[in-house]
C-alpha cells in the first residue's frame, strides 16, 4: 500500500468514525474531543488491536487483510457500497461477493418495469427466479402471477413441460445459452451453494439440462434475440438486454424490445387482450 493510498484509507476511516453517534450504541458520551467514536472503541468493535487501528488511520499500518477490513466495516456499520469503497482503498479490489437471499423489489423498481408498456421486462435473482415483472411480460412470455412462487424460475420453465419449450423456435440453442449464463450468474453473485438444490432437481428431472450442465459452458447474459411462436398471435421477434441492479448483486433486469413496429403492435394487442380478460401482470 502506497503512502497516498494509506492516507486516503486513513482519511476515510476517520470520516466514517466521526459519523457514528456513541449514544446510539449505548456508549457513554461524556466529554469527547472529537465527534463520533474513539479509535479504541472502533478497534474493540472490530476486535483488532487499538494500536494497529490507529496506524491504519495514520496511513502507516501497511496493507490490511480482507478479514481485518471486514471486521472494521462491521465495527463502523458500513453499508455495502461503503464496504466496497473501503476494500478498494485498502486492497485495491472489491470484496468477495456475499450472497443475500432476495427480498423482493422496491416500488421504484416495479414502477420502472411498468414504464415499459410494449417491452416485456422482468427482474430475476441470481438463481433465475423471477421476482417482479410487467404486464407485457405476463402477456407475451409467461403469466408469472398464475404460477406458484417456487415455479417462477426461468430454468424450470425452459426445461419443464411448459409453453416456453413449445414457443421457442431455436429451443436447444436458447436452452444451452441460458444454462451457461445461469452458471456465470450464480458464481458472480456468490450463490453457487444456494443454487445447488435447483441444479440437482433439474438434473434429476431433465436429461437435457444434465447434459448441458455437464458441458461447463459459461456465457454472459448480455444481449441477444429471441423469436417465439405465441399461441394467440403467431411469431414475435424480440431483442433483449440485461442489466445489473445497482447495489443488488442478487438481482438482474431483463428487457425485451420488439424488433419491428409490427412486433410492437402484436405485443400491444396481447397486453390489451390480457387487460380486457382481467389478466393481471402483477
Amino acid at each position: 500500500m502506497t503512502d497516498t493510498t494509506g492516507s486516503l484509507l486513513g482519511a476515510y476511516l476517520r470520516d466514517r468514525r466521526a459519523r457514528i453517534d456513541p449514544a446510539a450504541l449505548g456508549l457513554p458520551v461524556g466529554r469527547r474531543r472529537t465527534p463520533g467514536l474513539r479509535r479504541e472503541e472502533v478497534a474493540q468493535r472490530a476486535n483488532i488491536s487499538p494500536t494497529w487501528y490507529a496506524w491504519l488511520e495514520q496511513g502507516r499500518g501497511g496493507a490490511p487483510s480482507a478479514d481485518v477490513l471486514n471486521r472494521i466495516a462491521t465495527g463502523l456499520m458500513l453499508t455495502e457500497v461503503e464496504r466496497e469503497h473501503l476494500f478498494m482503498l485498502g486492497l485495491g479490489r472489491p470484496p468477495e461477493v456475499r450472497y443475500r437471499a432476495p427480498q423482493g423489489v422496491t416500488p421504484r423498481l416495479q414502477r420502472l418495469l411498468d414504464a415499459f408498456e410494449v417491452s416485456p421486462a422482468f427482474i430475476k435473482t441470481a438463481a433465475w427466479d423471477v421476482v417482479a415483472w410487467n404486464r407485457a411480460a405476463a402477456a407475451v412470455l409467461t403469466d408469472y402471477g398464475a404460477l406458484e412462487p417456487r415455479q417462477r424460475n426461468i430454468l424450470k420453465l425452459i426445461f419443464g413441460p411448459s409453453r416456453d419449450r413449445m414457443a421457442a423456435e431455436d429451443w436447444t440453442d436458447m436452452a444451452r445459452f441460458v444454462v451457461a449464463a445461469f452458471r456465470a450468474d450464480t458464481a458472480r453473485a456468490g450463490a453457487v451453494s444456494e443454487a445447488a438444490d435447483l441444479v440437482a432437481e433439474l438434473c434429476a428431472s431433465s436429461p437435457e439440462f444434465e447434459a448441458m450442465w455437464r458441458d461447463n459452458e459459461v456465457r454472459v447474459h448480455g444481449e441477444g434475440a429471441k423469436r417465439m411462436n405465441h399461441p394467440l398471435v403467431g411469431q414475435i421477434a424480440l431483442e433483449f438486454s440485461s442489466f445489473a441492479v445497482d447495489a443488488r448483486p442478487d438481482l438482474g433486469l431483463v428487457v425485451y424490445n420488439p424488433l419491428t413496429p409490427q412486433d410492437a403492435e402484436l405485443v400491444r394487442m396481447l397486453c390489451g387482450q390480457a387487460c380486457h380478460s382481467g389478466g393481471r401482470a402483477l
